[in-house]
């Protein structure tokens, strides 16, 4: 069965994470624990929160490390919401650096409109990518969320628009980031949790 490490840096989804990937075959180990995580197949960063706090989180426990060890290693990393933001070079929300495994920086969303973003919304693919290839361009899944990088972004394969359009999806190698929560988004989120999980699996 393939495990997957989901990283325990009190960020508040952990356990919905968790049970989704359950659900689609994966072995989840909920931990903090660095020696654990990298005996994983894959490693998961879930996010709640702020962007500055999780990072000064994740890097308390030594697990930004972890992280980019994940990344050199070539394991399959995902990132979900505040996930994604920190796996970038920093955000307006605060000054704490990210940790910098995708390149670009997370924007306040701006214009008329309610923040934070929350609830559903389309994602409209802009490249191919293995983990999507099962879900059309215009699923919809669910958003909670006030800063997101910008379109342009390196790596950006999937957009929303919400104020402005900005990278709902990003992917470079074996990084993989969402600004939605696929364990909110019902069976297009089981969906894309499943081919990530297989994908860990097949390796």
């Amino acid at each position: 069965m393939t495990s997957i490490a989901v990283l325990d840096y009190d960020s508040g989804n952990l356990h919905s994470v968790a049970r989704a990937l359950e659900r689609v075959g994966a072995d989840v180990r909920v931990t903090d624990d660095g020696g654990e995580a990298a005996r994983t197949d894959a490693v998961l960063v879930p996010g709640v929160g702020h962007f500055g706090a999780c990072k000064r989180s994740l890097a308390m426990r030594g697990l930004d490390v972890v992280v980019r060890d994940a990344v050199a290693s070539g394991r399959p990393v995902f990132g979900v919401c505040v996930g994604l933001q920190v796996f970038l070079n920093g955000s307006e929300e605060d000054t704490e650096e990210g940790i910098g495994v995708l390149e670009g920086t997370s924007r306040l969303l701006t214009g008329e409109i309610k923040v934070p973003h929350m609830g559903w919304n389309e994602v409209a693919w802009t490249a191919a990518h293995p983990y999507t290839a099962q879900l059309p361009s215009g699923t919809r899944f669910y958003f909670v969320h006030s800063y997101a990088p910008d379109v342009d972004t390196p790596g950006t394969i999937g957009t929303t628009e919400h104020g402005r359009v900005f990278a709902s999806v990003l992917a470079r190698d074996n990084v993989f980031a969402t600004q939605f929560h696929p364990e909110k988004s019902g069976e297009a989120g089981l969906q894309l949790y499943e081919t990530f999980v297989k994908e860990a699996g097949s390796r």
